[in-house]
């Protein structure tokens, strides 16, 4: 079966891949010059199942309003800005933030990471792919103890459905990373929760090196096109219209981010993605022992801090502010501000890489994955901030179903079907 994937981002190159492994044909398109240079080039590089726990949750909506007068804010919307997609979007969100809604879309979320996390590591055990992985696990601190109390909550939450997490004092925090020695020294951690088997790694390195992978098993990746039209009979896609010729392919996979509902929108499919805006800046490691070897995530300022080989990457934030990709340096200050605070002597911190992306957020903070009213059409976007963590699972998820077999984990609550539409 001839099959186009749209989007070469991590999410899919690892579709493509798994559907060449299968023996389809594959053609890629994407309008960038090589994968993985959009969303996926410089995220933080955490592969996260622990970050399972929606964002639309009890309690969220009054502290982001609140975040509305703060330029730095972990996460920064302008609610009286003319946006009615973004208003669209946040009224979907506002529902979801009961606690019924938070456990549903918790468990749905945490059930496609955990099993993306296994068919990572099988791929990696079968092709040797290298990509600056560490497989120490992800480790989340906290800075004061009600924020502890609620990091052991939800960790009890996610244990119950399926994820285990160690909790620990913040001199255990130092065994597992020494380089928190000095913060902890100054008082500044209470305690931490160990999320032993999540890993890290370079998600555009990982892409780039899968896209090879991909292509010795025939998958033709096409690079600098823009896609202008899909065509349809009401039942298929019959034709993929861009500005390099056209593809006539006999199924379609939907993963272009943040820009799907662009695409879905002339099919008649109301895809309900927002982008989110996220900044991260990375360092050169110029003394190794000061550096972190573990993930860290720290839950009281909302960022993650990894070490891809000799580089420290540090992301966070968020932004709703359309699909703008302009560089605010004020959101990156903090990101700078923090990783000097922590890790002061990792780095001079000179020559730093300031970048922004834009994550496909749904409402209720789990993807879109599976068919569509149109037999040949299928979604794999809407992952929000865990795309490099959902990816090899979710590729593998509609491989699956192209070739006619049944997906091993449930796919119940995870399709477009779910917003009514």
């Amino acid at each position: 079966m001839k099959v186009a994937v749209l989007g070469a981002g991590v999410v899919g190159t690892s579709t493509a891949y798994f559907l060449a492994e299968d023996g389809h044909d594959v053609v890629v398109l994407d309008r960038q010059a090589g994968p993985g240079l959009e969303t996926s080039f410089a995220n933080g590089g955490q592969i996260s199942a622990c970050h399972a726990k929606p964002w639309a949750a009890p309690g969220i909506p009054l502290q982001a309003f609140m975040w509305t007068f703060q330029a730095d804010a972990p996460l920064l919307f302008r609610p009286w800005r003319f946006d009615p997609a973004l208003w669209s979007w946040g009224l979907k969100f506002l529902r979801n933030c009961t606690s019924e809604r938070e456990h549903i879309n918790m468990d749905r979320t945490l059930r496609v990471a955990l099993y993306s996390r296994k068919v990572l590591k099988a791929l990696r055990q079968k092709t040797n792919i290298q990509y600056d992985q560490q497989i120490n696990g992800i480790l989340h601190i906290y800075r004061t103890t009600p924020e502890f109390d609620v990091g052991r909550h939800t960790g009890e939450k996610l244990q119950k459905l399926g994820l285990s997490q160690d909790v620990l004092t913040p001199e255990d925090c130092v065994k597992v990373e020494p380089a928190l020695a000095p913060a902890v020294k100054k008082g500044e951690i209470t305690g931490g929760l160990m999320s032993c088997d999540d890993e890290s790694g370079d998600a555009r390195l990982f892409t780039d090196e899968l896209a090879k992978l991909a292509a010795t098993r025939g998958a033709k990746f096409k690079y600098g096109v823009s896609i202008k039209k899909l065509e349809h009979n009401g039942k298929q896609v019959t034709r993929i219209v861009t500005d390099q010729g056209d593809e006539t392919p006999d199924a379609v996979v939907l993963s272009l981010g943040s820009y799907t509902p662009m695409l879905a929108k002339q099919l008649g499919l109301k895809v309900p993605i927002y982008p989110a805006k996220g900044y991260s800046i990375t360092a050169e490691i110029e003394n190794s022992e000061a550096a972190p070897t573990v993930s860290v995530t720290d839950e009281t300022r909302f960022m993650v801090f990894t070490r891809l080989g000799n580089r420290l990457r540090v992301a966070g934030t968020a932004e709703l502010a359309g699909w703008n990709t302009d560089l605010d340096p004020v959101r990156v200050e903090p990101l700078t501000k923090n990783v000097m605070s922590l890790f002061p002597k990792a780095s001079s911190y000179k020559d730093i890489n300031a970048w922004c992306g834009l994550r496909p957020a749904t409402p209720d903070s789990v993807p879109i994955i599976g068919a569509t009213p149109f037999e040949n059409l299928f979604l794999n976007t809407g992952h929000g901030t865990l795309g490099w963590t959902m990816a090899c699972g979710s590729g593998r998820v509609i491989a699956d179903l192209i070739s006619g077999r049944t997906p091993e984990i449930d796919v119940d609550g995870l399709g477009l079907e779910r917003f009514g539409g």
